[in-house]
């Protein structure tokens, strides 16, 4: 009988506020932000979570979040280098993008959000069309992970009609010092400018698009102004022969600290530019307009005049102040600047225009898992000295400040107990809500003590703090030891608990309830701890356990063995040694059969306790192994370590039941529930991660076999993603000579849809040749003999759907995922794709989905166009399908062009209402009315809605 067992999944990360992979996005409500690999919405004013985006299985860190002018769209980018479009409203996944070999680092929609550009660390430039879900290409230049991208509209663009030509210009900035100016037509870089001496890593440009800012590794931050003349006029060269330049130079903008300047952001209503360029704040400047700029300078001259009286310089005075030049800095002057309690990852000003008591807002995200909003106030004529920004929201409850160090559950499973440096939180498991939150010191190990009223924490000064759980108070702090307490662990009598510690002391304590005094905000009795006995060892203790039968008692030490003492006596009983390096956990099986120890040096060991014989030594982890803890009333038991992983083992067999991904930093801690059924997690990325034990049943081999065959699969993609390089990336510095490619990415699931394709046409392919087999044999024979024969079994699969064989192809091609079509039919063979020919061809015919059948066909014409051309077989089957598609598209184009016409009357007739009502209303002649339709757009809504 083949040995099953019970598989365990991930049901969520919590504990999370923020994570700094990524930027952050606020409308002054709602902010978007990244938790690891989820998208966390929150209500900064009431504190809570509104929604959660994530998708199961996918398990990538977010890296950017924009989202779009269309406002229930948002794009975000991914550390696999995938990018998924979100819906808001419906928090699910309307489209996938998968272009880019490493993590996406900056995204930009163009005005009307139709197009998606995406810059990633692997150099490259990709832009998408949102509409038709499919990369149009990719761009290549840049040297080194790129970092900003915008879209910089043509002069003559009119953004408020949807007629106007759409902007073909496209600005980057990369860690290659280099800024780009591409021209989308022709898919080519138009310009770089160095623009500084080290890497660039943020840039923004102004609501005019004439101004662009670039911040520096060095805190410089630059302006350059866009020349839209020579952007109308395009690539034309100047007298001296040179060709024109687009984006000059202007000046060098002074920075209060000269740290990296990591992000510039304009505001997109009010006059403020923000620049953050130290990490705990972000300083705003204020945008004058030439106007007060002018009557500034005029009120410095009046000033000088006055003190000057003496002289009389009049005249001289007022002429300066019409012909001073204004220069760029006197524009932008430093207005406040807005100080955040901890490292900001980035900010983002309110995008909606509702700010606090009249004032602006800006968001930050904070390295130490918060959000802050800050008010900006309105700049005042009243000299009442320099404004202050005011914190108004903050998000932090929700989670710790730093890493998860130790997790300890209650004896039901319904609380569990969190600690870190600075606070202790405690969660309600079944609504993972966080319903406690303690200061404590810097904490390393944690117990609920018995009766779970109390908790007891161990800290790395060495004392013992005991927590009351009804009233949220510190009630005892007991100066344990004199350097860490690294292990707690209570005795399973429940009259007792032991403590480790790095002062080579290993201290007994009893519990003891006393009366509270009138100084403790304890009333009545609490509990506190009597030291009753110690027992001395010759290094550090790292860990203690008591056996569950209550006999033994094991002590881990530095010197990387474990040593074994009658717990009643405290004599000495076992030294189990054979790791490399220290034992830093231990546990000890229900039946206190068994010991299982993970150390320092990857490996976990598993030792009888009778003998203290190692049964055997397992490499564990890539890492260090941080916490070993078995599964009650078996020999089962889990492992975390430092390479991120969760793993479960079986502890008679030796061997690995499951692997578990998700946490993206080290795990430092472990806890698993006294029932079994769920384990907790706490990592160094500050979430806190429950797995629970499913009812699917789990088979040793067939896991094996799984995890080899995604090895194989992601192999694959590996090979066919490999021969493309970067420019300035290809062998022995040769330069890779092409600009613009075709936006391809082999994944699993791209080469799976197209292994569907093949299969599909495999299918309809032998059942079309077996039918044109019995036509031919029924018109060989005579009319008698015809009707006797019997029509041959149709395959189960068309039968089952009655489906014809055409239509049959045509439902898998449909169900392939649009952006991963072309990658799905380039992974057919030319054979398949002669065959997918025809079927084209049948479509088209009976005119099924003209779109499809266009984009395939284009595709698969630009793919194969030289086997095509050497191929006179083709010509036979193009001829028909050229005819067929454009009969379809003609009658597509007229029914579109009717439906336009019908539009424009529909839309000039409600015009003419408009003006008679106008008419009406206010008895003006015909061109007052339209002189006031075209300029008070305002006046026109109203009288509709009337």
């Amino acid at each position: 009988m083949v040995q099953s067992y019970f598989k365990h999944g991930p049901t969520q990360a919590f504990g999370l506020v923020c994570s700094g992979s990524s930027n952050s996005t606020y409308d002054g409500k709602l902010a978007y932000v990244a938790a690891l690999e989820d998208v966390l919405v929150w209500d900064v004013k009431k504190g809570q979570m509104i929604a959660m985006w994530h998708e199961t299985g996918h398990r990538a860190e977010v890296t950017c979040i924009l989202r779009s002018p269309q406002k229930d769209l948002f794009a975000v980018g991914y550390a696999d280098g995938s990018i998924r479009l979100w819906s808001a409203s419906a928090e699910s996944v309307l489209t996938t993008f998968n272009g880019h070999k490493k993590a996406v680092t900056a995204l930009a929609f163009d005005e009307r959000g139709t197009r998606l550009a995406s810059g990633s660390q692997d150099t490259d430039l990709i832009v998408w069309d949102v509409v038709a879900e499919a990369g149009l290409f990719r761009l290549r230049g840049h040297r080194d992970q790129i970092t900003a991208i915008r879209f910089i509209a043509s002069s003559d663009t009119q953004p408020s009609t949807s007629i106007g030509p759409a902007a073909h210009l496209l600005l980057t900035s990369a860690k290659d010092t280099f800024m780009k100016l591409w021209d989308l037509s022709t898919q080519h870089c138009i310009q770089t400018v160095v623009a500084h001496r080290s890497e660039i890593w943020t840039m923004d440009v102004d609501q005019e698009q004439s101004l662009v800012f670039t911040g520096s590794g060095e805190g410089e931050l630059k302006a350059w102004r866009i020349d839209h003349e020579a952007l109308s006029e395009g690539l034309k060269e100047t007298e001296s022969g040179e060709v024109a330049k687009m984006i000059h130079p202007i000046t060098t903008l002074p920075l209060s600290s000269r740290h990296r300047v990591s992000q510039i952001t304009f505001h997109p209503i009010h006059p403020y530019l923000a620049v953050q360029s130290h990490d705990r704040s972000v300083e705003i400047f204020r945008i004058r307009t030439e106007e007060e700029v002018r009557k500034k300078l005029a009120r410095r001259k009046k000033r000088s005049k006055e003190k000057k009286k003496g002289k009389d310089d009049d005249g001289e005075v007022d002429g300066l102040d019409d012909d001073a030049e204004i220069k760029l800095a006197d524009l932008f002057t430093p207005y406040l600047i807005v100080r955040a309690s901890g490292k900001i990852r980035s900010f983002e000003f309110g995008a909606d225009d509702v700010g606090h008591k009249g004032g602006t807002q800006l968001l930050t995200a904070l390295a130490s898992n918060a959000l802050e909003v800050h008010n900006i106030p309105q700049p005042t004529k009243l000299k009442e000295g320099t404004p202050e920004a005011t914190r108004i929201f903050a998000v932090d409850l929700p989670g710790h400040r730093t890493d998860v160090r130790a997790l300890s559950l209650s004896s039901d499973d319904l609380l569990l107990a969190s600690a870190s440096n600075g606070s202790l939180k405690i969660w309600n498991m079944k609504t993972t809500a966080c319903i406690r939150t303690m200061d404590c010191g810097y904490a390393i190990c944690s117990t609920f003590l018995p009766g779970d009223r109390h908790i007891a924490i161990g800290t790395k000064s060495g004392e013992i703090l005991i927590y009351d759980l009804a009233s949220s108070s510190l009630i005892d702090t007991i100066k344990a030891h004199t350097a860490s307490v690294w292990s707690l662990h209570v005795r399973p009598d429940e009259q007792a608990l032991v403590s480790g510690s790095a002062d080579k002391d290993v201290k007994f304590w009893e519990f003891e309830s006393k009366d509270g005094s009138s100084d403790n905000t304890q009333s009545g009795k609490f509990l506190t701890l009597v030291h009753i006995r110690t027992l001395k060892m010759t290094d550090d203790v790292l860990s203690v356990r008591y056996s569950p039968n209550g006999k033994l008692l094991a002590v881990s030490l530095l010197d990387s063995t474990v040593k074994v003492f009658y717990q009643d006596t405290l004599k000495f009983f076992l030294s189990l040694y054979g790791h490399k390096l220290p034992v830093l956990s231990m546990d000890i099986s229900s039946d206190s059969k068994l010991i299982v120890t993970c150390s320092a040096d990857k490996n976990v060991k598993i030792w009888g306790l009778d003998f203290g014989d190692c049964h055997k030594s397992i490499f564990a982890h890539d890492e260090s192994v941080m916490q070993v803890a078995f599964e009650n009333n078996s020999h089962y038991f889990w492992t975390v370590g430092k390479d991120k992983m969760l793993k479960y083992w079986d502890g008679d067999k030796f061997e690995n039941i499951q692997k578990l991904e998700g946490h993206h930093s080290e795990v430092w801690a472990l806890a698993v529930s006294h029932k079994g059924n769920f384990v907790v997690t706490g990592s160094h990325d500050k979430s806190i991660r429950v797995w629970e034990k499913l009812d699917e049943p789990l088979f040793l081999e067939e896991e094996r076999e799984r995890e080899l065959e995604t090895l194989y699969e992601s192999g694959i993609a590996d090979a066919l993603n490999a021969p493309d390089t970067t420019i300035g990336g290809g062998e022995n510095g040769t330069q890779a000579s092409i600009e613009a490619t075709a936006v391809t990415k082999q994944t699993t699931d791209t080469l799976m849809a197209g292994e569907r394709i093949i299969e599909a046409l495999d299918l309809a392919d032998g059942e079309r040749a077996m039918f044109r087999e019995y036509e031919e044999e029924i018109s060989r024979m005579s009319a008698d003999a015809a009707i006797k024969l019997q029509p041959p079994p149709r395959n189960p699969v068309l039968a089952a759907y009655d489906i014809e064989p055409e239509a049959w192809v045509l439902r898998v091609v449909e169900k392939v995922q649009s952006t991963a079509l072309q990658d799905a039919l380039l992974v057919l063979p030319f054979g398949k794709v002669v065959s997918l020919m025809e079927y084209l061809n049948i479509w088209a015919q009976k005119e099924w989905n003209i779109t499809l059948v266009s984009r395939i066909i284009f595709f698969l014409l630009k793919t194969h166009h030289h086997q095509i051309v050497a191929n006179r077989v083709m010509r036979t089957a193009l001829i028909p399908l050229r005819k067929h598609l454009r009969s379809a598209l003609k009658r597509q184009k007229d029914t579109i062009g009717y439906n336009l016409v019908a539009l424009r009357y529909i839309s000039r007739r409600n015009e003419a209402d408009r003006t008679a009502q106008f008419y009406e209303v206010d008895g003006l002649d015909e061109d007052a009315v339209r002189a006031k339709i075209t300029e008070g757009k305002k006046r026109k809504r109203v009288t509709l809605r009337a």
